[in-house]
Protein backbone atom coordinates (compact mmCIF):
# COMPACT_ATOMS: atom_id res chain seq x y z
CA UNK A 1 0.00 0.00 0.00
CA UNK A 2 2.84 2.39 0.78
CA UNK A 3 4.36 1.69 -2.63
CA UNK A 4 1.06 2.36 -4.41
CA UNK A 5 0.73 5.68 -2.58
CA UNK A 6 4.23 6.88 -3.46
CA UNK A 7 3.88 8.76 -6.74
CA UNK A 8 7.65 9.30 -6.99
CA UNK A 9 8.15 5.57 -7.52
CA UNK A 10 5.79 5.50 -10.49
CA UNK A 11 6.69 8.86 -12.03
CA UNK A 12 9.44 7.51 -14.39
CA UNK A 13 7.05 4.85 -15.75
CA UNK A 14 4.29 7.41 -16.28
CA UNK A 15 6.71 9.70 -18.11
CA UNK A 16 7.72 6.84 -20.42
CA UNK A 17 4.06 6.08 -21.15
CA UNK A 18 3.41 9.76 -21.89
CA UNK A 19 6.39 9.91 -24.26
CA UNK A 20 5.21 6.77 -26.04
CA UNK A 21 1.76 8.28 -26.53
CA UNK A 22 3.22 11.56 -27.79
CA UNK A 23 5.58 9.93 -30.28
CA UNK A 24 3.77 6.82 -31.49
CA UNK A 25 0.03 7.32 -30.95
CA UNK A 26 -0.52 10.20 -33.34
CA UNK A 27 -3.15 12.87 -32.74
CA UNK A 28 -5.07 10.73 -30.26
CA UNK A 29 -1.99 10.17 -28.11
CA UNK A 30 -1.01 13.84 -28.13
CA UNK A 31 -4.58 14.94 -27.34
CA UNK A 32 -4.69 12.41 -24.49
CA UNK A 33 -1.43 13.56 -22.89
CA UNK A 34 -2.28 17.24 -23.31
CA UNK A 35 -5.75 16.75 -21.82
CA UNK A 36 -4.35 14.94 -18.78
CA UNK A 37 -1.69 17.61 -18.23
CA UNK A 38 -4.25 20.42 -18.38
CA UNK A 39 -6.78 18.51 -16.25
CA UNK A 40 -4.24 17.76 -13.50
CA UNK A 41 -2.97 21.34 -13.51
CA UNK A 42 -6.47 22.79 -13.19
CA UNK A 43 -7.44 20.17 -10.62
CA UNK A 44 -4.52 20.91 -8.31
CA UNK A 45 -4.77 24.68 -8.46
CA UNK A 46 -8.51 25.33 -8.72
CA UNK A 47 -10.04 22.37 -6.90
CA UNK A 48 -7.82 20.38 -4.53
CA UNK A 49 -5.78 23.19 -2.98
CA UNK A 50 -8.62 25.68 -2.40
CA UNK A 51 -11.05 23.02 -1.11
CA UNK A 52 -8.45 21.63 1.31
CA UNK A 53 -7.98 25.14 2.74
CA UNK A 54 -11.72 25.76 2.92
CA UNK A 55 -12.71 22.45 4.57
CA UNK A 56 -9.54 22.10 6.67
CA UNK A 57 -10.37 18.58 7.86
CA UNK A 58 -7.82 16.74 9.98
CA UNK A 59 -6.31 13.51 8.72
CA UNK A 60 -6.77 10.29 10.74
CA UNK A 61 -3.09 10.36 11.75
CA UNK A 62 -3.57 13.93 12.99
CA UNK A 63 -6.73 13.21 14.96
CA UNK A 64 -5.90 9.85 16.56
CA UNK A 65 -3.27 7.15 16.81
CA UNK A 66 -3.23 5.01 13.66
CA UNK A 67 -0.83 2.50 12.16
CA UNK A 68 1.53 4.03 9.63
CA UNK A 69 3.79 2.37 7.06
CA UNK A 70 6.80 4.42 6.01
CA UNK A 71 9.11 3.50 3.14
CA UNK A 72 12.83 3.90 3.54
CA UNK A 73 14.62 6.47 1.42
CA UNK A 74 16.38 5.23 -1.71
CA UNK A 75 17.85 6.60 -4.94
CA UNK A 76 16.38 5.99 -7.39
CA UNK A 77 13.08 6.00 -5.53
CA UNK A 78 11.97 2.67 -6.99
CA UNK A 79 14.65 0.80 -5.02
CA UNK A 80 12.71 1.45 -1.82
CA UNK A 81 10.45 -1.51 -2.70
CA UNK A 82 13.38 -3.79 -1.88
CA UNK A 83 13.86 -2.34 1.60
CA UNK A 84 11.91 -3.25 4.70
CA UNK A 85 9.39 -0.49 5.53
CA UNK A 86 9.08 1.07 8.95
CA UNK A 87 5.79 0.43 10.75
CA UNK A 88 4.79 2.67 13.64
CA UNK A 89 1.81 4.44 15.18
CA UNK A 90 1.16 8.13 14.72
CA UNK A 91 1.93 10.42 17.65
CA UNK A 92 2.10 14.10 18.54
CA UNK A 93 4.85 14.69 15.96
CA UNK A 94 2.36 13.86 13.18
CA UNK A 95 -0.22 16.42 14.26
CA UNK A 96 1.40 19.23 12.27
CA UNK A 97 2.68 17.15 9.35
CA UNK A 98 0.90 17.08 5.98
CA UNK A 99 -1.97 19.27 4.91
CA UNK A 100 -5.73 18.88 5.45
CA UNK A 101 -7.46 15.60 4.67
CA UNK A 102 -10.19 16.49 2.16
CA UNK A 103 -10.05 16.14 -0.76
CA UNK A 104 -7.44 13.48 -1.40
CA UNK A 105 -4.89 14.67 -3.94
CA UNK A 106 -3.88 11.09 -4.77
CA UNK A 107 -7.47 10.04 -5.39
CA UNK A 108 -8.21 13.16 -7.39
CA UNK A 109 -5.25 12.69 -9.73
CA UNK A 110 -5.88 9.01 -10.33
CA UNK A 111 -9.64 9.41 -10.81
CA UNK A 112 -9.01 12.20 -13.32
CA UNK A 113 -6.52 10.02 -15.20
CA UNK A 114 -8.90 7.04 -15.10
CA UNK A 115 -11.76 9.15 -16.46
CA UNK A 116 -9.68 10.44 -19.36
CA UNK A 117 -8.30 6.95 -20.08
CA UNK A 118 -11.89 5.71 -20.32
CA UNK A 119 -12.98 8.56 -22.58
CA UNK A 120 -10.03 8.17 -24.93
CA UNK A 121 -9.50 4.40 -24.94
CA UNK A 122 -12.88 2.98 -23.92
CA UNK A 123 -12.60 -0.59 -22.58
CA UNK A 124 -8.80 -0.56 -22.29
CA UNK A 125 -9.03 2.72 -20.43
CA UNK A 126 -11.37 1.16 -17.88
CA UNK A 127 -8.44 -0.90 -16.59
CA UNK A 128 -6.94 2.21 -14.98
CA UNK A 129 -9.87 2.31 -12.57
CA UNK A 130 -8.27 -0.71 -10.90
CA UNK A 131 -5.18 1.39 -10.22
CA UNK A 132 -7.30 4.28 -8.98
CA UNK A 133 -9.21 1.98 -6.60
CA UNK A 134 -6.00 0.51 -5.14
CA UNK A 135 -4.49 3.96 -4.65
CA UNK A 136 -7.67 5.16 -2.96
CA UNK A 137 -7.68 2.19 -0.59
CA UNK A 138 -3.99 2.69 0.13
CA UNK A 139 -4.67 6.22 1.40
CA UNK A 140 -7.14 4.81 3.93
CA UNK A 141 -4.84 1.92 4.85
CA UNK A 142 -1.96 4.30 5.57
CA UNK A 143 -4.02 6.57 7.80
CA UNK A 144 -3.72 9.49 5.41
CA UNK A 145 -7.45 9.85 4.70
CA UNK A 146 -10.84 8.90 6.09
CA UNK A 147 -12.94 6.56 3.89
CA UNK A 148 -15.42 9.40 3.31
CA UNK A 149 -12.57 11.54 1.96
CA UNK A 150 -11.75 9.00 -0.71
CA UNK A 151 -15.35 8.27 -1.73
CA UNK A 152 -16.35 11.94 -1.92
CA UNK A 153 -13.15 12.80 -3.79
CA UNK A 154 -13.87 10.09 -6.35
CA UNK A 155 -17.20 11.64 -7.34
CA UNK A 156 -15.80 15.16 -7.22
CA UNK A 157 -12.88 14.22 -9.49
CA UNK A 158 -15.15 12.40 -11.93
CA UNK A 159 -17.38 15.45 -12.39
CA UNK A 160 -14.36 17.72 -12.51
CA UNK A 161 -12.68 15.64 -15.24
CA UNK A 162 -15.83 15.54 -17.38
CA UNK A 163 -16.21 19.31 -17.05
CA UNK A 164 -12.60 19.95 -18.04
CA UNK A 165 -12.85 17.64 -21.06
CA UNK A 166 -16.01 19.42 -22.18
CA UNK A 167 -14.22 22.77 -21.94
CA UNK A 168 -11.21 21.42 -23.84
CA UNK A 169 -13.53 20.14 -26.59
CA UNK A 170 -15.06 23.63 -26.89
CA UNK A 171 -11.59 25.20 -26.99
CA UNK A 172 -10.41 22.78 -29.70
CA UNK A 173 -13.54 23.44 -31.75
CA UNK A 174 -12.85 27.18 -31.62
CA UNK A 175 -9.04 27.15 -31.98
CA UNK A 176 -8.70 24.18 -34.33
CA UNK A 177 -10.94 25.71 -36.99
CA UNK A 178 -9.06 28.99 -36.93
CA UNK A 179 -5.43 28.02 -36.48
CA UNK A 180 -5.15 24.37 -37.60
CA UNK A 181 -7.89 23.87 -40.20
CA UNK A 182 -6.19 20.93 -41.92
CA UNK A 183 -5.74 19.03 -38.65
CA UNK A 184 -9.23 19.98 -37.49
CA UNK A 185 -10.73 18.61 -40.72
CA UNK A 186 -9.34 15.16 -39.85
CA UNK A 187 -9.88 15.42 -36.10
CA UNK A 188 -12.96 17.54 -35.34
CA UNK A 189 -13.03 16.20 -31.76
CA UNK A 190 -10.30 15.63 -29.19
CA UNK A 191 -11.88 12.59 -27.62
CA UNK A 192 -13.75 11.30 -30.65
CA UNK A 193 -16.88 9.19 -30.49
CA UNK A 194 -17.82 5.47 -30.49
CA UNK A 195 -18.18 5.68 -34.27
CA UNK A 196 -14.76 7.18 -34.93
CA UNK A 197 -11.44 5.47 -35.45
CA UNK A 198 -8.12 6.68 -34.09
CA UNK A 199 -7.73 9.01 -37.03
CA UNK A 200 -10.97 10.77 -36.16
CA UNK A 201 -12.76 9.77 -39.40
CA UNK A 202 -16.16 8.10 -39.43
CA UNK A 203 -15.72 4.46 -40.31
CA UNK A 204 -17.39 3.05 -43.41
CA UNK A 205 -19.33 0.53 -41.32
CA UNK A 206 -21.11 3.32 -39.50
CA UNK A 207 -22.37 5.00 -42.69
CA UNK A 208 -25.93 4.26 -43.84
CA UNK A 209 -26.18 2.00 -46.89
Amino acid sequence: MAVMSNSEIWKPFLILIALYALIFRGFKGRAFVLSIAVALLISENLFVGPIKTLVNRKRPKQAQSVRMVELQKARPEFLTVFKRPKIRYSDESDRTKSGPSFPSGHMTNNAVIATLCTLFFRRWGLLYWIVAAIVGYSRIYLGAHWPSDVVATLFMALGEALLIVALLEMLWKWAGRRFLPAVYAQHPRLVGSPFRGDAGRISDASLPS
